[in-house]
């Protein structure tokens, strides 16, 4: 759309708040953005000089506008969020986030247990969380576990099982982590008290279950039973060291949420912090592309809304450094100027910074987006770490798998100019090594992997990486000898456990700093080369297994196996169906072989049981 086409277009957009939405000549949505007033809004795209390129290049591909009239700016922005996360327009931020958080489920069920879990399946369970980090959701399993007595078997409590005495106690019992519900020895109403200790517990309200701990710790004292009640004071003090490492504000302070923004040219840094009875319990930061021009205001708006739906946060009070709109009128927004919560915006706005210093860390080590500059520093360094006679620019990195001896592989990625080159991968079949061998394993594939470079005069690599100690090492050099290529390339070995480095001859080995940009690039090979062999290997033995379940069928070859795969997702399902079942993918006739394979047995069994 050119400057003229939107004046033509502009008396049409009304003084009044709204949402407007830019479409493309195909009439997909590029972009969505809300207005105080719709009409100067969207003529500021037309007729200002836009610095952001981003921002030009949206310009440039809008055919249409479309708008919406709201009755205020508030309903405007609840607009605007519905629609970005309903359509997603490429223009707008983006905030989808790809980790799958851990929860802890209280399963619906006889007696809950309470386990940690990745998936969310909607049975009428009581998922509480997200958490941000696996050793945070262990740590709270395993403080429950100290403080809470709960069962943790997978048997089925029902009320007739446990009637029947279908169960005994278990060394749990004797150890007093769980009070014996298998049996009858426990109440659902006393199990479920306890449960909403958990559930205090894993909220981080921890002041109301010492409460009760108290209480009951001082009825076993009244009663002279001071083994109980020391077992008692033991669970309450692993609840008050728990509570001790927690970053506490103020104790009387209501449940809020924080978040703080920063920015660079390029990204947004939204840190989210969830505060209940004056600790904070959890904290995410999300880093945001910038797409065009955006008020951090608005941004920080649609992030924390975001964010507390992801942690399911009730909260009725956010603390930010600015004014913004919220989805929820009933929540209060506050931008403190000094106190606690002025306190908590600071700590906030310093683990943004943290986590923004460290982006441009990881970016400059390898571990992110950096620039040919920034690797080749990083090759430099190598060559000075590793006291290489020439730059790095081409490194090969091996590595071998077996599984209890069957389907040995290997496999071996390559990297150029300190940057994966993928289409240089090579997968290898091991063909000449019977059994568990490693070390015969690594000489074979290094030996083939130069002597095809040799004979069809293709360039070696300046540096080799041996995943393994001295003695992988020692085998790859065998081969590096018998081919005549000694001196014309580095080869190193890297331990497994210590990340140290062996160079041939050498007694001692090398121990580069952790943080060393070398040292971190050597780990980003190895973790690339174990991530491509243990790919491989995977699909190495699911094919054998498939072949030998499937295929080993007389009859039956692999397009049959492959259809009834796709159709039925497992061998396992396929074993469970009926004759008639399997017709539809299989046939008739194919079908009735593949049945009596898996159930002939027992058709013949059943018979004989009949002529008994």
């Amino acid at each position: 759309m050119t400057k003229a086409e939107f004046n033509g277009l502009m008396p049409t957009i009304p003084h009044q708040p709204g949402c407007y939405k830019y479409y493309d000549e195909f009439k997909e949505l590029l972009y969505v953005g809300k207005a105080k007033d719709l009409r100067k809004r969207v003529s500021s795209y037309f007729n200002k000089n836009l610095d952001n390129y981003k921002t030009r290049k949206l310009v440039s591909l809008i055919h249409s506008i479309d708008f919406t009239v709201t009755d205020s700016e508030h309903d405007a922005f609840l607009l605007e969020n519905s629609l970005i996360k309903h359509f997603q327009p490429r223009f707008n931020i983006s905030l989808k986030d790809d980790k799958t958080y851990p929860y802890i489920v209280i399963k619906k069920e006889p007696f809950p247990r309470v386990f940690f879990t990745r998936r969310v399946i909607r049975d009428g369970s009581e998922y509480l969380g997200p958490f941000t980090g696996l050793y945070a959701v262990k740590e709270l399993l395993e403080l429950v576990k100290q403080s809470i007595p709960l069962r943790t078997c997978n048997l089925n409590l029902s009320p007739g099982n446990i009637a029947r005495g279908k169960f005994k106690v278990c060394l749990e019992y004797h150890l007093g982590n769980c009070k014996g519900p298998c049996e009858g020895l426990q109440t659902a109403n006393d199990y479920n008290e306890q449960l909403q200790q958990v559930r205090h517990v894993l909220k981080g309200n921890i002041a109301d279950v010492v409460k009760e701990l108290k209480v009951e710790m001082m009825g076993f004292a009244e009663q002279l039973q001071f083994e109980k009640a020391q077992i008692i004071k033991k669970k309450i003090e692993s609840l008050q060291n728990y509570q001790s490492k927690s970053t506490v504000v103020n104790p009387r302070m209501d449940n809020a949420d924080v978040a703080s923004i920063l920015s660079d040219d390029n990204f947004y840094y939204v840190n989210y912090m969830m505060v209940s009875k004056g600790s904070v319990i959890h904290t995410k930061t999300l880093q945001i592309e910038k797409k065009v021009e955006e008020q951090e205001a608005d941004v920080l708006a649609l992030a924390l809304d975001n964010l507390r739906e992801s942690f399911g946060s009730n909260a009725k009070e956010v603390i930010v450094p600015m004014e913004i709109d919220v989805a929820d009128t009933t929540i209060r927004v506050i931008v403190p100027k000094a106190g606690d919560k002025k306190q908590l915006l600071d700590l906030s706005a310093k683990n943004a910074e943290i986590f923004k210093q460290e982006v441009r860390r990881k970016d400059t080590l390898l571990l992110g987006q950096a620039t040919k500059e920034d690797n080749m520093n990083v090759l430099i360094e190598m060559q000075d770490s590793l006291h290489l006679n020439q730059l790095p620019v081409h490194i090969e990195c091996f590595d071998n798998s077996n599984f209890q001896g069957s389907f040995p592989v290997a496999a071996m990625v390559c990297f150029r100019d300190g940057v994966a080159s993928k289409k240089d991968y090579r997968h290898y079949h091991i063909k000449t090594v019977e059994g568990i061998n490693d070390f015969a394993s690594m000489s074979e594939i290094v030996y083939r992997r130069y002597k095809r470079l040799s004979e069809e005069n293709q360039p070696l690599p300046q540096l080799v990486i041996i995943d393994g100690g001295k003695g992988q090492l020692s085998a790859a050099l065998k081969s590096i000898e018998k081919l005549g290529l000694i001196g014309r390339m580095s080869i190193v070995g890297l331990a497994k456990q210590e990340e140290s480095l062996f160079f041939p001859g050498d007694s001692e080995p090398l121990q580069l700093p952790y943080d060393n940009p070398a040292h971190l690039l050597i780990r980003r090979i190895r973790d690339e080369v174990h991530r491509f062999g243990i790919t491989f290997h995977r699909q190495v033995r699911s094919k054998s297994a498939i072949k030998n379940d499937l295929e080993g069928i007389p009859g039956i070859g692999e397009k049959t196996s492959i259809e009834l795969l796709k159709a039925f997702r497992s061998v396992k399902n396929i074993k469970t169906l009926t004759e008639r079942e399997l017709t539809r993918v299989a046939g008739a006739s194919k079908a009735r072989i593949i049945w009596n394979y898996f159930h002939g047995d027992e058709e013949a069994k059943e018979g004989g049981e009949e002529t008994e």
